[in-house]
């Protein structure tokens, strides 16, 4: 549907450079850059942290 309005002249002479900018984001929005991460809410990180200073 984008290709067809970006072929039409009119549309393509009425598009500002800012319009073009906002349609490229829609071509990436399917891709996940950094990998896929599942929160398991059911468990926890078993950090021993020392709360007590060192003296």
């Amino acid at each position: 549907m984008i290709q067809a309005v970006l072929r039409d002249p009119a549309w393509r002479n009425r598009l500002t450079e800012v319009d073009r900018r906002g349609l490229s984001a829609l071509f990436w929005t399917h891709l996940n850059l950094y990998g896929r991460f599942e929160l398991d809410m059911t468990t926890h990180l078993d950090l021993d942290v020392d709360t007590q200073p060192n003296t």
